[in-house]
């Protein structure tokens, strides 16, 4: 018996990284699964490769592989057209959507000198793209009277980061239409909660140009160039968390488990957002090794 044995779990961003887990161990758990993402390789300000066509096809393929149905479509978030698309297939194969996952997102740097273009790049796929999802799947879950939403917005969703105004505006805000849509919601049985991750493992950290970001702006940085910075982010002594960790999480959230949480945003930060204030311990160390040299 799976956690979601018999339900339809849609899964916006779905083509790679943390989408794609997210199917991956939905299907485990028997869920039906309907994926999209906007497959566009490049974005205006976005400075990493986006996923592709044939990245959705291997979340495709992964879902099927586990016995699971899945429905993968191109759309993109800024787009209530194609979303609405998505849904309506949705019903029409699979009769109805009990979940929605909200996971898609874009990274990008600057703070009051970015471009509008940079500044609408980010805030329309990670705020307005949230409010697009659920209005696109919030009818039809009214109608049945039961439905759970989850959002994927940040640590960076609930305090500020150097260098990245437009992403943590952007996340915030997804923040905020999980607070509003909440007691909105509530009459009608449907749930809405929102995740904060720290930094996750995936194509959208694992590039250069973010690297670099982490890494004090070293050209070409690696992940071994920007470990010791993100290490300090967090209390536990780790880089980064994997997609999976994330995954484990919206689980229990969509599940029946969670059947009376909504509202919050949860964060799976390894004890980020609790870091006392001033430098940490391993930093620290360090500062004094490099000052005594």
């Amino acid at each position: 018996m799976g956690r979601l044995d018999g339900k339809v779990v849609m899964i916006t961003g779905g083509a790679r990284g943390q989408g794609r887990s997210h199917a991956v161990t939905f299907a485990r758990e028997g869920a039906d699964v309907v994926v999209c993402d906007a497959c566009e390789p490049h974005a205006d300000g976005v400075p990493y490769e986006l996923a592709s066509e044939a990245d959705l096809r291997e979340t495709e393929r992964l879902v099927l592989a586990e016995g699971r149905r899945c429905i993968a479509m191109t759309a993109d978030a800024r787009s209530s057209e194609q979303l609405d698309a998505v849904v309506a297939r949705a019903l029409a194969e699979l009769g109805r959507i009990d979940a929605l996952c909200v996971s898609h997102g874009v990274f990008a740097f600057g703070s009051w000198e970015v471009s509008e273009e940079q500044w609408d790049a980010v805030v329309d796929v990670n705020m307005k793209g949230v409010w697009l999802a659920c209005k696109a799947v919030i009818p039809h879950m009214v109608e049945r009277g039961e439905g759970a939403i989850t959002v994927t917005s940040s640590t960076a969703g609930l305090r500020g980061y150097y260098g990245c105004l437009p992403y943590v505006a952007s996340k915030h805000g997804a923040v905020g239409v999980v607070h509003q849509l909440a007691p909105e919601l509530a009459a009608h049985r449907i749930r809405i909660n929102a995740v904060c991750p720290t930094t996750v493992n995936t194509p959208m950290v694992d590039n250069p140009p973010t690297l670099s970001l982490f890494a004090g702006g070293k050209e070409n940085a690696t992940p071994e160039d920007a470990a010791f910075p993100l290490r300090t982010m967090q209390l536990l002594p780790i880089q980064w968390i994997e997609a999976q960790d994330v995954s484990n999480a919206l689980l229990w959230l969509i599940s029946d488990d969670a059947r009376y949480v909504t509202g919050i945003a949860l964060p799976i930060d390894a004890g980020q957002l609790a870091q006392p204030a001033g430098v940490p311990p391993e930093a620290a160390t360090l500062i004094a090794e490099l000052s005594a040299t």
